[in-house]
């Protein structure tokens, strides 16, 4: 609902995922079309990644990686994998949107609204397999 944009204001992939999450967006602006450019992987896939890093990761800047994250992060990329990219031959944002033309018609946004969700689930399953919380996911205001 976030990225889609029809009941609230539409936001990137990657601020959706944070949102989702109830993590602060800033630093997710920077996935927004694959890193900006279009050229680096999709911000909803490396929002997921980012999500569970900064739920299961060590605190502390000079931490090792947490076992949780290691396997939370394994199983997420495994089944990322199995997203369905059409024709791409990889997860770069313009590879995977390129073939509906127009980046803001309708197809694209169907598409990118279908990965940012299926993105979101997998990113919630790998929280409840590998966290020792459930996710506190909350309401979205609709104005």
């Amino acid at each position: 609902m976030l990225y889609e944009g029809k009941q609230v204001p539409h936001r990137s992939c990657g601020i959706a995922l944070a949102e989702t999450f109830g993590l602060a967006t800033p630093a997710y602006q920077a996935l927004r079309r694959g890193g900006i450019t279009g050229t680096g992987a999709c911000g909803a896939i490396r929002a997921g990644e980012q999500v569970l890093g900064e739920v299961l990761g060590d605190p502390s800047p000079t931490g090792a990686v947490t076992p949780a994250l290691r396997a939370a992060i394994t199983w997420y990329q495994a089944a990322a994998a199995q997203i369905d990219r059409g024709d791409a031959p990889d997860i770069v944002c313009n590879n995977l949107t390129r073939r509906f033309g127009d980046f803001t018609g309708p197809a694209r946004q169907a598409f990118c609204t279908n990965l940012a969700a299926q993105v979101a689930a997998l990113t919630a399953e790998a929280l409840c397999r590998f966290g020792e919380a459930r996710p506190a996911i909350g309401p979205v205001e609709i104005p």
